[in-house]
């Protein structure tokens, strides 16, 4: 027996260490963002929080316009992640339910893309949101991101799980494939579509090259550019009290949205998994 409670009470302290060890960089974070300009640059660093967290946060706030920020790329973040998790999910469908030509060469090439990521294409790209005048808007934001292998095989795979007398059994009662699609099988991936919706969502939330080339006014910066726009200062050294305090406030959305959908997002990760 004590040796059992020997062994339990060194797994807890090995996994807080280790909590404590991967959640350190942002746990400083936060302090710093308490702390005044000179405070953040004290040596030996302080480990215990301050008091001026809110007026750093008005200062980044008002320094990059954050409101605005926080608009821009949570629409851009959220649109993108719906219109992927939809033809995601119509793809996944067509692939495993409708007998079509070339269906066995289209997928694999669906795949290869996968292999092109978006900045080793991104002078084409470019190109093509300049000749569509995109340049500065969310259409440039967020067209090139709608496709997503990522999601067609993820939920490809799903599918191919279903029992086929499933769908049998849905024609007998005079469901359609639309109906079938819509009533059954939707409801049946909520996991993988909260899954897919909080990856997809961090990812393009965390965006910055791609915003950097297509965006040049003011009032279309994503996250990350306003992040690094705190670090452009006059001063002598960039405050980093307020840049800490500006990331902090950056990442409360993704981690709501962590947070709102973790049960699904686990579930997801664990279905996906097991198979």
């Amino acid at each position: 027996m004590a040796s059992r409670l020997w062994k339990e009470g060194a797994s807890h302290v090995v996994l807080i260490t280790l909590v404590l060890i991967i959640t350190f960089p942002v746990i400083y974070a936060l302090i710093v963002s308490t702390l005044t300009y000179q405070q953040a640059y004290e040596f030996p660093p302080r480990l215990i929080p301050g008091t001026e967290l809110w007026p750093n946060v008005l200062e980044a706030w008002e320094r990059i316009n954050m409101g605005r920020v926080f608009f821009v790329t949570g629409v851009v973040s959220a649109g993108t992640a719906v219109v992927k998790i939809v033809l995601s999910l119509m793809a996944a469908f067509a692939y495993t339910h409708f007998k079509f030509r070339g269906r066995a060469l289209l997928f694999p090439l669906t795949m290869i893309t996968q292999m092109l990521p978006l900045p080793v294409r991104i002078l084409p790209t470019f190109e093509m949101m300049a000749s569509f005048h995109w340049i500065n808007t969310y259409s440039a934001l967020t067209f090139p991101f709608f496709a997503s292998t990522t999601g067609i095989l993820l939920f490809r795979q799903f599918y191919m799980t279903v029992p086929r007398d499933l769908s049998d059994a849905a024609r007998v009662d005079g469901a359609g494939p639309l109906r079938y699609f819509i009533q059954i099988l939707i409801p049946l991936s909520r996991t993988n579509i909260a899954a897919l919706f909080v990856i997809e969502f961090i990812f393009m939330w965390s965006q910055y090259l791609w915003p950097l080339i297509v965006t040049t006014t003011a009032d279309m910066r994503m996250m990350q550019i306003g992040i690094k726009m705190l670090i452009a200062t006059d001063q002598i050294a960039p405050a980093w009290n307020v840049i800490m305090a500006g990331t902090i406030v950056a990442m409360l959305p993704p981690l709501l949205v962590l947070m709102l959908f973790r049960k699904s997002f686990a579930e997801g990760i664990a279905m996906q998994s097991q198979k």
